[in-house]
């Protein structure tokens, strides 16, 4: 969810890329051929960028189920993540994540391309300083101030929405619990709701055993809207009449795994369909 999605360091770095002076005459003249290796530097990419200065994205970004901007993904040239077919384009940016493409990313700078890796937003506050910094490199900074004010305009809508004191678990596949100190720990705090993974003894994120859940249930508990499906083992947990006892479907809120996976333009919407979660199910 949101939680895993750009870390302080990587803000910092992108802070430090464009105040020194090798990268000067690239911060005022914007890149013109930018390649995306990530699903969630798709979501910036697109969001910040003129579609004329997008060489290519990953191929998960015309995904619908996972990239909330595949509509505007579509017609791009996807690089499939290797990077022989990034050198082949030439592209004077490229955007990757923080895990899984060490390789790639150490080759690309071998053949001197510029590389940006963008790590999960370990907040909100470090996701507006991603935005921010991402925006002004790619020679638009007031994108990056609109999409900054929409996440703010969500978040003022939805403080303390919730009544006090209600508990929330947000719960993910094969009993995956987040950690406490998360964007959407934050988001759900500011609503109001308090996080039951202290009650589990959970405050890092871990994995939560059913059977702590059902001892000690949470208010509610939110859930990907994919839930109520289950296809695999990592998603039957979600039907376990155990469970189902504990936190019937009445008090699970639900989100769609786009909306979570990656902080960006999808977190303003991701503010607005929990309120209207909250507004349905919470009296």
């Amino acid at each position: 969810m949101l939680h895993r999605s750009f870390s302080c360091h990587a803000a910092l770095v992108l802070l430090s890329f464009l105040a020194t002076g090798a990268v000067g005459a690239q911060a005022q003249t914007k890149p013109s051929r930018v390649a995306s290796l990530n699903l969630c530097a798709d979501q910036l990419l697109l969001a910040l960028a003129d579609r004329s200065q997008i060489a290519s994205l990953s191929r998960l970004a015309a995904d619908a189920s996972l990239s909330f901007l595949a509509g505007r993904a579509a017609g791009i040239p996807r690089n499939e993540g290797g990077a022989e077919a990034v050198l082949f384009a030439d592209p004077d940016l490229v955007l990757t994540g923080t895990y899984g493409q060490q390789e790639q990313v150490a080759l690309l700078r071998r053949q001197g391309l510029e590389v940006l890796a963008l790590g999960p937003w370990t907040s909100l506050e470090d996701g507006r300083g991603q935005i921010r910094a991402l925006a002004r490199m790619l020679g638009h900074p007031e994108r990056g101030e609109e999409l900054i004010a929409r996440i703010n305009g969500s978040l003022e809508r939805v403080r303390g929405i919730v009544p006090r004191g209600r508990s929330i678990l947000v719960y993910e596949r094969g009993g995956w619990v987040m950690g406490a100190r998360s964007p959407l720990g934050e988001i759900l705090i500011h609503m109001g709701f308090r996080l039951h993974q202290e009650a589990l003894g959970l405050t890092q994120g871990g994995v939560a055993r059913l059977e702590a859940i059902v001892t000690k249930p949470p208010d509610f508990m939110l859930v990907d809207a994919a839930s109520s499906q289950a296809v695999d083992n990592g998603t039957a947990l979600f039907s376990h009449p155990a469970l189902a006892e504990a936190v019937p479907q009445n008090r699970r809120l639900t989100l769609p795994g786009r909306l979570t996976l990656c902080g960006g333009p999808s977190t303003p919407a991701a503010i607005d369909a929990l309120s209207a979660e909250v507004q349905a199910r919470i009296r």
